[in-house]
């Protein structure tokens, strides 16, 4: 029963559709322009840096507080359940009909909980990749396919890797279609200069 009622606040939380929230308070819709994504990289492209920053901030958030509660109160096996339940609300929300974003920023926050040196590595490979090729999408796979090396070097508790393997599996195939347009070059790219 514990496990039920974590994994399904967590999943409640993760549901929360912020970027969508944010949009409509700007008299947007994310989900009917740009990419069509609720998450931050849209909402950066379409209402600026500004609200992006904060649809980003919110999804980090939703994943690292329930995970780091869960965690700290019933241990690792907890946090890495709401981990995943947290991902899958934000991934398919029950608010928006079962779509949502890509889980980047909320897996991250879930990183952050669980494994904080592995996320800032992950960061940082996220950063050099947009900030070299333009590409957020490429940047966010890349940096997620290398968590679970990262967690081998930094020598993460096995129990994560129950969250660090999945998860950049969850994060590629949601990224499918943004693959398709890297390999056709019509992926969107943001321009720092």
């Amino acid at each position: 029963m514990k496990l039920f009622l974590v994994l399904l606040i967590s999943y409640l939380l993760g549901s929360i559709p912020f970027g969508y929230l944010v949009g409509r308070k700007h008299k947007v819709d994310l989900c009917r322009h740009g990419s069509g994504n609720i998450g931050a990289t849209n909402a950066f492209r379409i209402l600026g840096p500004e609200v992006g920053l904060l649809v980003l901030l919110c999804d980090v958030a939703k994943g690292f507080l329930p995970v780091l509660i869960a965690n700290n109160l019933f241990g690792p096996f907890y946090g890495v359940g709401a981990g995943f339940a947290v991902m899958a609300g934000h991934n398919w929300s029950v608010f928006l009909r079962f779509r949502g974003g890509k889980g980047v920023a909320t897996g991250a926050g879930v990183l952050i909980a669980l494994m904080p040196g592995v996320v800032l590595i992950a960061f940082v490979i996220w950063l050099l990749v947009v900030l070299f090729t333009g590409y957020v999408s490429l940047g966010s796979i890349l940096a997620s396919v290398a968590v679970p090396f990262i967690g081998l070097i930094l020598h993460i508790p096995w129990e994560y890797y129950i969250f660090a393997v999945p998860a950049p599996i969850i994060i590629v195939i949601r990224h499918l279609p943004n693959i398709r347009r890297l390999q056709a070059g019509t992926e969107n790219r943001i321009r720092f200069w």
